[in-house]
């Protein structure tokens, strides 16, 4: 092999690169917890972060969206969350929870990230918003950088559903069957 054949073959299996997610169909999420910022809550007209914990999910089904703090990644799914919000999945037994990663924005766009997120609670105040400054659940699921993840649990936290990138049509059907499925 020739030198740059084995400099090709050393990057793509250097870990750096790989973009392959760690989640599996039939498990559950590795146990993420996240401080800061946490979850955003609105209280008083007032928006309040807590801590957050993946192991808080359990109970309801859940569409879990791992999003990249670029409008570019929150706009790739953008066509499932409407497709969401559209069916009035019943509040008591499913819950969308958005796990944004402060992180991995833009320079300088960290506070538009915030705003943004804050903003999305207040309209869709029934969907559970995380504002991740570290990146704490993009590094320990291996998220790929300036994208969009899926993930369909259900009420045990067994993961239904997993992919990286923008869904096709018929993938946000296969989302929205098995959300109907589960309750």
């Amino acid at each position: 092999m020739t030198n740059k054949t084995l400099l090709a073959l050393a990057i793509a299996c250097s870990p750096m690169f790989a973009s392959a997610h760690n989640l599996t169909v039939g498990e559950t999420l590795p146990s993420v917890d996240i401080a800061a910022h946490g979850e955003i809550l609105v209280k008083n007209n007032d928006m309040v972060y807590q801590a957050w914990s993946s192991n808080d999910m359990l109970g309801k089904v859940r569409v879990v969206q791992a999003i990249a703090g670029r409008s570019s990644a929150k706009e790739m799914n953008a066509p499932l969350m409407a497709a969401i919000t559209a069916s009035k999945f019943p509040t008591d037994s499913y819950q969308t929870t958005t796990i944004i990663n402060q992180d991995d924005a833009i320079w300088g766009t960290g506070s538009f990230v915030k705003s943004s997120a804050e903003d999305s609670k207040v309209e869709f105040p029934w969907s559970s918003m995380v504002l991740d400054e570290e990146g704490v659940a993009a590094n320990k699921w291996q998220l790929a950088a300036e994208s969009s993840a899926i993930v369909v649990q259900d009420k045990q936290g067994k993961i239904l559903f997993v992919k990286e990138g923008q869904l096709s049509a018929g993938e946000i059907q296969q989302v929205l069957e098995l959300i109907t499925q589960n309750l």
